[in-house]
């Protein structure tokens, strides 16, 4: 078993039994195919149905050192909540790191061509069915998941722990959500506020880099799977027993905070 297969086993039976890492566990890679190769890993060792990815930003300078903006990980189906009609409650790692983050999120519609490696704005619009707001729990076993950077980020399913999707977005092609007001509340007090026309190059370029990235890495998306594009207004942490709400203009989409449980 090489330092990949440790590692990724480390963070599979801890995320499974609902345990802290006190420390990486093993030597943090030093490369987006190392990063990513213990997230295949750890995928493999998981055993779920993926139902999405999430996008997250690299900011300067990590992102010319990496030749990357964005990164992606894993959004497990037994993981993604309705926040339509009912207020979920959203596990976390109490020994790990915990966070929740506004978040456009994208419907693929259509599947992309596994074969294709670069797409325009427009391309990737095209294979998006719906656009809705949600909310993205970001959680980890290792306490400093995000402090140590993108590539340690990316080693554990992208520091994701879940999806709450709220309502759609009618006429989303328009692109006038972008400038929508977003906030995000943590038991009644703004945590922050921003809008999507900040983030890069939008929700649909975070499409855009997913569809080109799980071309380069060989993973074949599919319809119905969700993107979520980025944290609007940052990542704010969390802690049990938290009510979160995110509002996207008159939009509102909401959750409490749990610890998480041992499986099964």
């Amino acid at each position: 078993m090489n330092d990949l297969d440790v590692i990724a086993k480390a963070f599979v039976s801890a995320r499974r039994d609902a345990r802290g890492l006190s420390e990486y566990p093993g030597a943090a890679p030093t490369s987006l195919a190392d990063a990513y190769g213990i997230q295949d890993r750890a995928i493999a060792l998981a055993g779920g149905e993926v139902a999405g990815w999430k996008v997250g930003r690299i900011n300067p300078p990590l992102d010319a050192q990496l030749g990357t903006n964005r990164l992606a990980g894993p959004i497990f189906v037994d993981h993604v909540h309705d926040g339509i009609d009912t207020v979920p409650s959203m596990p976390i790692f109490g020994e790990g790191f915990g966070a929740a983050e506004a978040e456009f999120l994208l419907r693929i519609g259509a599947a992309p061509d596994p074969a294709k490696l670069n797409y325009t704005l427009d391309e990737a619009a095209a294979l998006i069915d719906a656009v809705h707001v949600g909310l993205e729990i970001a959680s980890s076993p290792f306490p400093g998941i995000n402090s140590h950077g993108p590539l340690v980020t990316i080693s554990d399913f992208g520091n994701n722990h879940g999806l709450v999707v709220g309502e759609a977005i009618a006429d989303w092609r328009d692109l006038g959500f972008i400038d929508w007001p977003v906030t995000l509340t943590i038991d009644g007090v703004q945590a922050g506020a921003a809008t999507a026309r900040t983030m890069l190059d939008g929700p649909i370029g975070a499409a855009r880099f997913l569809f080109e990235a799980m071309a380069a890495r060989g993973i074949a998306l599919r319809p119905g799977q969700w993107i979520s594009s980025g944290a609007v207004t940052g990542v704010h942490e969390v802690s049990p027993n938290a009510n979160v709400t995110a509002s996207f203009g008159t939009m509102r989409v909401s959750c409490t905070i749990e610890a998480a449980r041992p499986a099964g």
